[in-house]
């Protein structure tokens, strides 16, 4: 079992995201947060949009991977949400919090997460997508939703755990926890395999 066989190694999770942790933390596993800042997350503009999350998550492992030591395991994820070939990432203020949820109103985008983990020699890159549809949003509940709950640190101004997800997400294809931030049922069968 994942839970006993994980005892043998160091997992590190290179994420300051609550709910990436918080989804971790319900494998019951234990694990420590590093995380730096000022990681480059660009990507190059010919780069299909779908495979952007992974090349960041496979950049930001890229900084930690020669300090890991011989048991560690290390989790890096990034990610987006796509709309007609579009990102829409984390909102700069207000104003671009309101155009996105604005966009996203009615429509189905994809939600987006690229994973890494690595170890000292090895390393295995996933992502998973799920859709996501929003029914029509009107100017109150966008307004309501962002002064209760401030979602600027989260891709595309929401966090489906949130109001957000109870009163505007209409149906979602693929994993619920995905748009979370984190696929973690991939990421649990994914680790099981690594340690065989």
């Amino acid at each position: 079992m994942l839970t006993n066989d994980l005892g043998r190694y160091n997992l590190i999770l290179a994420s300051n995201s609550p709910r990436r942790q918080e989804l971790l933390r319900g494998l019951d596993v234990r694990f420590e947060v590093r995380v730096q800042n000022g990681i480059d997350e660009s990507y190059p503009d010919d780069l299909p949009k779908e495979e952007v999350p992974l090349y960041i998550a496979e950049k930001k492992a890229n900084f930690y991977a020669d300090k890991l030591l011989k048991n560690d395991i290390l989790i890096t994820a990034d990610t987006i949400v796509l709309l007609n070939d579009v990102i829409y990432g984390k909102p700069k203020n207000r104003e671009e919090a309101i155009e996105i949820l604005k966009t996203l109103s009615g429509n189905t985008h994809k939600v987006i997460t690229g994973v890494c983990i690595c170890t000292a020699n090895r390393r295995k890159l996933f992502s998973e997508t799920t859709e996501v549809r929003f029914s029509d949003l009107d100017n109150d509940e966008i307004e309501y939703y962002l002064d209760l709950y401030r979602p600027y640190d989260k891709a595309g101004s929401y966090g489906v755990q949130e109001w957000i997800g109870y009163t505007a997400v209409e149906s979602i294809k693929g994993s619920f926890y995905n748009v979370m931030g984190l696929p973690i049922n991939r990421l649990y069968r994914e680790l099981k395999i690594l340690i065989e």
